[in-house]
């Protein structure tokens, strides 16, 4: 068995350099560690760090395809990140505009709700706080 630490980052493909550097920053918090131009693969690198630590590395590739839309394609199926106080982080993103969905309680009593990047890309709000029935309902 591997002896795997953490997770080291995660590599995202967008359309719109623009729109995701908005919404990753902007909506999700996070701040631009750096930013490079890859004349050879007519591309950028952006790393993105959260609360100080690095995790996500934003690329732009000329005519990448796009990214299946439905939830079960296979491959990466969603990211997700916890919150502190679901109720607040849903009024923060109608504030801000952001789409979400309804919020749903997992069996073992998770508050959790989807938005998505401009590429479509799923992305999990994760609360452990008590739930509360009038919040959705429950998944597994």
């Amino acid at each position: 068995m591997l002896r795997l630490r953490k997770v080291n980052h995660i590599a995202i493909i967008c359309s719109d350099y623009q729109a995701s550097i908005g919404f990753y920053c902007r909506v999700l918090g996070c701040r631009i560690i750096s930013e490079e131009y890859r004349a050879d693969r007519r591309s950028m690198m952006t790393k993105l760090s959260l609360n100080g630590e690095y995790l996500i590395e934003l690329f732009t590739f000329p005519d990448s395809p796009d990214r299946p839309s439905y939830p079960e394609a296979c491959g990466l199926r969603h990211l997700a990140f916890t919150v502190d106080d679901m109720a607040q982080t849903i009024q923060e993103l109608e504030h801000m505009g952001v789409p979400h969905e309804p919020v749903r309680t997992t069996l073992n009593g998770e508050q959790c709700c989807f938005i998505h990047d401009p590429d479509g890309l799923p992305i999990e709000l994760v609360s452990s706080q008590p739930s509360s029935n009038s919040l959705g309902p429950f998944y597994a």
